[in-house]
């Protein structure tokens, strides 16, 4: 019988950084993925930063990843919008993360009768664009949004995020957005197919029951729950489904990401 052969998406904060220090071991785990030469992405909801950036900030916590494989929720956006409406218009609220993304796939920002609103995150939302946002969806522009993460951390606390505007301008169009990063199963799938990797013998590593083990059941991934980020071991009994396993830490991965579960 051949021994199946792993393929990994991580999540970003709280897996293999938190607070923008770095997960004890995690590059340990990271430089075992490459030695072995198993594939991975690490993947983050967050649409303000380019891969690029990304690369960048984790450098400075000590973790060296190529912007190949980092899977943001801009991307996974701009690649769900090009399969629907190959080279069309967006109004767009967010960063370089997300307009990058939109215009490498073809399409054009405008604020004059776009196909799409598209709301990401931002280190400023303007309410004139919220309200320029508003009038364009009540005027027939599709409502899409890159998360529905209501908050996102920051040193002072937290800082409302994508989900919580999304609402605001919800309540006042009557329109609910469409999601695209996680816990949206399209987040995964997109990911897998920037990996051509198989669903069957791919695992998503999380911090979150909520979003992280969420998504990679419903897209049909083993999953594992690790106890450095957001969720913990007592969290896991209130929801109606289990990650495949539990673990500390992705340290607790090193020296069996070949066979992580045992069935080697």
């Amino acid at each position: 019988m051949t021994e199946r052969r792993w393929t990994y998406l991580s999540d970003m904060d709280g897996v293999l950084v938190r607070e923008e220090q770095l997960v004890p071991r995690a590059e340990e785990f990271l430089a075992e993925l490459r030695r072995n030469e198993i594939d991975f992405l690490v993947l983050t909801n967050n649409s303000i930063y380019t891969p690029r950036d990304l690369r960048a900030r984790l450098l400075r916590t000590g973790l060296d990843i190529p912007e190949e494989s980092i899977w943001t929720s801009a991307l996974a956006t701009a690649r769900f919008l090009d399969s629907q409406r190959p080279n069309g218009t967006a109004f767009v609220i967010g960063e370089a993360g997300l307009t990058t993304a939109l215009h490498e796939v073809g399409y054009v920002l405008t604020e004059r009768d776009p196909d799409y609103v598209v709301l990401g995150e931002t280190r400023t939302y303007s309410f004139s664009a919220i309200t320029n946002a508003i009038r364009l969806i009540e005027r027939g522009a599709k409502f899409i949004a890159t998360n529905p993460d209501a908050t996102g951390p920051s040193v002072e606390g937290s800082m409302p995020a994508t989900g919580s505007v999304a609402a605001l301008i919800e309540k006042a169009t009557g329109r609910s957005p469409y999601y695209v990063g996680k816990p949206n199963p399209l987040m995964m799938r997109s990911a897998l197919r920037r990996l051509g990797a198989h669903s069957e013998s791919t695992l998503m590593i999380g911090d979150r029951m909520d979003t992280d083990v969420h998504s990679g059941i419903e897209a049909g991934l083993q999953t594992i729950l690790v106890l450095t980020g957001i969720s913990t071991e007592e969290s896991v009994d209130r929801y109606p489904y289990r990650p495949t396993m539990v673990l500390d830490s992705v340290a607790d991965l090193i020296g069996r990401t070949e066979d992580p579960f045992g069935q080697g």
